[in-house]
């Protein structure tokens, strides 16, 4: 928990994305749908007129600025507190100097970087001094805040979503840094137009990672009496290796496995092959990909395509043998191959609609008939009686029901008749019209 002060002199020691941080609405590059002209954030901070709120967004997209811009345009004692170090005794130590701020007129903003690393106890002891007006709170989250602030703090604060930057934002900025007065306008730092494209791209929308790199590949050129040469070699080692943007436990490897999940079943083995590595890449366990290919290989094929599960088996056991890199063609194979078969979900939906009548509806007996009876008494209790040998009929079939009475003419397993299944559709609806006829 610290005060900041926005007026301090950056030396030339501090990183770049220290020295270049806006500290105005018109520095501000990116989110546009918030703070360009008219929009309804920079409304707000222009009139002086801000409630508690939280930046939601990718890393480096300026959720930090923009509470610093907040800082330095309104009319408020500023504290940055940070979720990571700060627990319950550090909030109410911040909160009673709010309160005592709040009795001589001064409003207190209490800006929050990685809220959602807060517990629910910490988040707790904000509500009362924001439903008071003690605090604005302003909160900054990568993570999706319906699932990580609590309801009831959330309810209390408006949800701004910041987007990632484009690769016009970043060349934008990184052109800004080579003739800013804190960047290198002093250096006569010769770099082409490719070249900030190509730090734009490997930037990935990161602010913080741009003119991270950029700095890395001036402090790297080549120096000479007219000034700093970056040199297309000095700029592929400064980005030979792209940091993506993934969380094993966050939303992204929720937002990522499912667009996998999808494009497989939109028969798409482009764009899932793509994901697949995206989630590779970013550093995911290639087992938990097998495991979600395995599920996927009964829940969305079926009996549509038998091989399919045996496949994917396979697959998990290749991951398990050699590890990445090389499964990752192991995973490719099942993941093209999940793509490419027929599909049927017609197994997912009749256990989905087994469950939910176990749930929903009375547990019935299981009937007489469908017993075992290995004693006198269960035979004397009528276990097994009417039972009918389906070996012993010429066709294979009974009329005898195994289901319970009030679900005994329920259907669970409807095949979708795609691929293999339209062999088992064909069979089943002759065995139910056979049954049929036989009533």
């Amino acid at each position: 928990m610290s005060q900041i002060n926005l007026f301090e002199d950056h030396p030339v020691s501090t990183p770049l994305p220290s020295r270049l941080r806006p500290t105005t609405l018109d520095e501000f590059v990116g989110q546009k749908h918030l703070v360009g002209e008219g929009m309804i954030l920079r409304q707000m901070i222009q009139r002086d007129d801000i409630s508690s709120m939280i930046f939601w967004g990718p890393p480096g997209v300026g959720k930090t600025t923009l509470a610093r811009i907040i800082a330095n345009q309104t009319k408020s004692e500023f504290v940055d507190f940070s979720a990571v170090t700060s627990g319950i005794k550090e909030i109410k130590e911040v909160m009673a100097h709010a309160d005592q701020s709040r009795l001589l007129g001064v409003r207190t903003v209490l800006f929050v970087d990685e809220i959602h690393r807060f517990n629910k106890a910490q988040q707790d002891a904000f509500l009362p001094y924001v439903e008071k007006g003690s605090i604005i709170l302003i909160g900054a989250t990568t993570e999706n805040p319906s699932f990580e602030v609590n309801s009831a703090l959330l309810s209390r604060c408006r949800v701004f979503v910041l987007k990632q930057l484009t690769e016009d934002d970043l060349a934008e900025l990184l052109n800004r840094a080579i003739v800013h007065p804190q960047g290198y306008k002093d250096q006569n730092v010769t770099i082409t137009d490719d070249q900030i494209r190509v730090i734009a791209r490997f930037a990935n929308g990161d602010a913080r990672t741009a003119l991270n790199t950029l700095e890395m590949a001036v402090l790297n050129g080549q120096i000479s009496s007219q000034g700093i040469l970056v040199t297309d070699e000095i700029i592929s080692q400064c980005t030979n290796r792209r940091s993506l943007l993934y969380d094993k436990s966050g939303e992204e490897h929720y937002n990522l496995i499912s667009a996998l999940h999808k494009s497989m079943r939109n028969s798409d083995p482009d764009a899932a092959v793509y994901y697949m590595h995206r989630m590779l890449q970013g550093g995911e366990e290639p087992l938990y990909i097998a495991r979600r290919l395995i599920r996927f290989a009964s829940e969305d094929v079926g009996l549509a395509d038998p091989q399919a599960l045996p496949l994917c088996v396979a697959a998990y056991q290749a991951c398990h043998f050699i590890g990445m890199p090389e499964c990752d063609v192991n995973l490719a194979e099942a993941v093209v191959y999940l793509s490419m078969t027929a599909k049927s979900n017609a197994l997912y939906v009749a256990s989905e609609e087994a469950k939910r009548d176990i749930r929903e509806k009375p547990l019935e007996p299981v009937p007489l008939q469908i017993r075992n009876a290995p004693t006198k008494l269960m035979e004397d209790l009528h276990y097994g009686e009417g039972y009918e040998y389906a070996h012993n009929t010429e066709e294979k079939l009974t009329k005898m029901v195994c289901l319970p009475d009030s679900l005994k003419d329920r259907r669970y397993y409807r095949p979708a008749g795609q691929g293999r299944e339209k062999a088992i559709k064909e069979r089943l609806e002759a065995i139910l019209a056979w049954k049929k006829q036989e009533e």
